[in-house]
């Protein structure tokens, strides 16, 4: 490891890579143990050599953004954290088209979108991720998906080269595209949207920023809606008729506000919340038969299953 650290520091540079780093820094739930080694490239050229450089070696290597869908153990990652994030925010239109590297937050992305008179990013207003990992997921909320916006991605492919792939090509369906399936890296994506008067674009972001604060715990640390939408139902109301809500495990409890939410009270521990999910799917299905499927992901090694 001590090798393929010195590589890439050649690589990023001494100032954007770290051993031994707490991931609680880097996530919005605030927990994790250290991964072995966390690079944040600032060029394309060092994200491409990180990924080339990490499977060569055979380490394990995981890609972040702003860490908003993520739980890392308590015990950390072994293997190489990259970070696609911050210093991958650049954005440029073309008259309706928007083409942005992946690491720019879909919130600053819409802010820029309104800035132009552009329509049909308001319901990525509020999602704390970055586009990349928007695109890998096809990120949605209030009726909408990045597939519906989305012409194409430019992409890190695990062979090595970079190509651009059509938003058909990339198969996005619920909370899934073939980016994850196949291991590639998004690195940039155009998207299309609409003209329309920016005092409308604007109260629509507001309409539904008002939805986010009086319905979602946005005040305490999580990973956004820990659950997947079951078919025909809501995981949050599930959880809810289930009598779950206030449920905790530690510091680890289902929200009082939404039950689709786990947070962090303070001091939860990844083992009090993977406890927690854990339970939550167990009594939801010995009452409703529904067996909920974790959206965020989970990464590190854990004692227990869920």
């Amino acid at each position: 490891m001590q090798n393929l650290y010195e590589a890439l520091e050649g690589v990023v540079g001494a100032g954007h890579i770290w051993k031994d780093e707490p991931m609680k820094k880097h996530t919005t739930f605030r927990i994790g143990g250290p991964a072995d080694i966390f690079a944040a490239p600032e060029s394309e050229k060092g994200i491409c050599e990180t990924v080339r450089l990490c499977r060569e070696a055979g380490v394990p290597l995981y890609i972040i953004g702003n860490g908003s869908n993520l739980l890392v153990s308590d015990d950390g990652f072994r293997g190489v954290i990259l970070q696609i994030f911050k210093n991958h925010s650049s954005l440029s239109f073309e008259g309706n088209l928007v083409t942005a590297e992946s690491g720019i937050l879909l919130s600053a992305l819409a802010k820029q979108a309104l800035a132009h008179g552009l329509s049909g990013l308001e319901f990525a207003s509020g999602i704390p991720g970055t586009l990349g990992g928007a695109v890998m997921m096809n990120a949605g909320a209030y009726g909408g998906e990045m597939k519906d916006v989305l012409q194409w991605a430019r992409v890190l492919t695990h062979s090595g080269t970079v190509k651009r792939l059509s938003v058909d090509e990339l198969a996005m369906g619920y909370r899934t595209s073939i980016v994850e399936k196949e291991q590639l890296v998004v690195l940039e994506a155009c998207i299309r949207l609409s003209e329309k008067d920016p005092r409308q674009i604007q109260a629509r972001m507001e309409e539904l920023k008002e939805m986010r604060v009086s319905k979602q715990p946005l005040d305490i640390p999580s990973a956004g809606s820990t659950f997947k939408r079951p078919e025909g139902n809501f995981a949050g109301k599930l959880i809810m008729d289930a009598g779950l809500r206030g449920y905790s495990c530690g510091d680890a409890q289902v929200s009082e506000k939404h039950c689709g939410f786990v947070v962090n009270r303070g001091n939860a521990s990844a083992a009090d919340v993977r406890r927690l999910i854990g339970d939550v799917r167990r009594i939801v299905f010995e009452k409703y038969k529904v067996m909920l499927e974790p959206e965020i992901r989970m990464i590190g090694e854990f004692e227990d299953t869920v």
